[in-house]
């Protein structure tokens, strides 16, 4: 092996002063470089826009939600301990979830509206980190909070006052029932940049009781939220089970699981359209192998006369593959490291000088997030150097088929 060392660091140091071959042989490791560098920040990125699906996004909307088929869910406080006793449950709340049209200034647009219980909402949400000017716990009854994207399109600031078209809950089976008409002042404004944003009002869930005649113990529907988000499917069911009410079962899967799954499609395509450019780069080795195999036949010849058997020759070629890959390797885990820690910056820096925010109002947040982990780079780095050293073997077993005969006697 140290002999094989040897004469691989005299080849490469020889192979810096032959133009193509040294040409060849350093984009070869420039294409490895670049090539782990940019699977590193491409990872990162889509790690960072997981980890802000399930830790922003995820938990906004509800895990699951329960919402009665039959009208209500009588005695909610009984059922919502009973939710909260049991397993993967952090926290339930109650609502009463409405369609209703939002009027102000002329203008009419729809909304979601959700009658709160603003203690045990804030168990189950994290809505207030993204509310200006108020905050669930000092929501009065006459006052409401909505989403900024909604506010815009009526023209509406904190407050001005706005007017609720909803349908009877009690006559909502019938289509000729008489809308219910309510009015509030605006005291705060969501801006989380997701689907919140676009159509939510919240107001407290002793209004709606009253607007529409329900006792203090009835609501339309259930919330919870679990401590692992991804097994919302299939704990939904199970959870569900525990009550006594005929409901519909609605889980994020449902609402938000096509961008997990846009998600998990972009990590496949960057694996796949990645490691396609870091095998492209790596196969370079076999033509640049290839050239100087050629050209170092003579010396090839000499050493076989010398007692150096085939698997010294070909260690010697292989070793001059694998290390020129290591290097790269190193320097890309380095560079994309690099990048990949400070992407959200210069993410920032690109938008100020362009004066234009490319994600702002396009997903749910408005900049580039990134989140390293470790076994992405242990894993991209070990089957980098493991297609290098594929690519290195043919011709390096090339190298120790030379016979020192004919070469010397030509």
């Amino acid at each position: 092996m140290k002999l094989s060392y040897l004469l691989s660091v005299r080849f490469r140091k020889s192979q810096r002063n032959s133009g193509l071959m040294g040409f060849m042989a350093k984009s070869s490791s420039l294409g490895i470089l670049l090539g782990v560098a940019v699977l590193i920040v491409a990872l990162s990125v889509v790690n960072g826009f997981q980890q802000q699906l399930v830790e922003r996004l995820l938990s906004l909307v509800p895990h699951v939600e329960y919402v009665s088929a039959d009208g209500y869910i009588n005695e909610w406080q009984v059922k919502q301990q009973r939710l909260e006793q049991q397993r993967n449950v952090l926290a339930a709340a109650p609502f009463i979830g409405v369609n209703a049209m939002a009027q102000s200034k002329g203008q009419l647009e729809a909304a979601q509206l959700r009658g709160i219980d603003p203690a045990l909402e804030s168990k189950v949400s994290i809505v207030n980190q993204f509310i200006s000017e108020a905050d669930l716990s000092t929501l009065q009854s006459g006052q409401l909070i909505m989403g900024a994207e909604l506010a815009k399109k009526l023209s509406v600031t904190v407050g001005d006052t706005i007017s609720l078209l909803m349908t009877d809950l009690h006559n909502k089976e019938k289509g000729l029932a008489a809308p219910v008409r309510y009015s509030a002042e605006v005291v705060g404004l969501i801006t989380s940049h997701g689907p919140l944003d676009k159509q939510q009002v919240f107001m407290r869930l002793d209004d709606m009781q009253s607007l529409f005649d329900l006792r203090d113990d009835q609501v339309t529907g259930l919330r919870i939220t679990l401590d692992d988000v991804f097994s919302a499917e299939t704990e939904a069911m199970r959870i569900g089970r525990t009550l006594d009410d005929y409901v519909y079962v609605n889980s994020w899967v449902r609402t938000q699981g096509s961008l997990y799954q846009d998600i998990q499609m972009v990590r496949t395509i960057v694996y796949l359209s990645v490691f396609l450019i870091i095998s492209v780069a790596s196969f370079n080795i076999i033509s640049s192998l290839f050239m100087e195999v050629k050209e170092k036949q003579s010396a090839i010849a000499i050493l076989r006369t010398m007692g150096a058997g085939d698997f010294i020759i070909m260690q010697t070629f292989l070793l001059q593959g694998v290390v020129s890959a290591i290097f790269a390797i190193a320097f890309g885990c380095v560079l994309g490291l690099f990048l990949a820690i400070n992407i959200t910056d210069i993410f920032v820096w690109w938008s100020t000088l362009i004066g234009e925010n490319k994600l702002a109002g396009v997903y749910f947040i408005d900049f580039l997030p990134s989140k390293i982990q470790w076994q992405d780079v242990i894993w991209v780095s070990s089957i980098t150097l493991a297609i290098t050293v594929v690519a290195s073997i043919y011709p390096a077993w090339q190298a120790a088929k030379v016979d020192p005969a004919k070469v010397l006697g030509n």
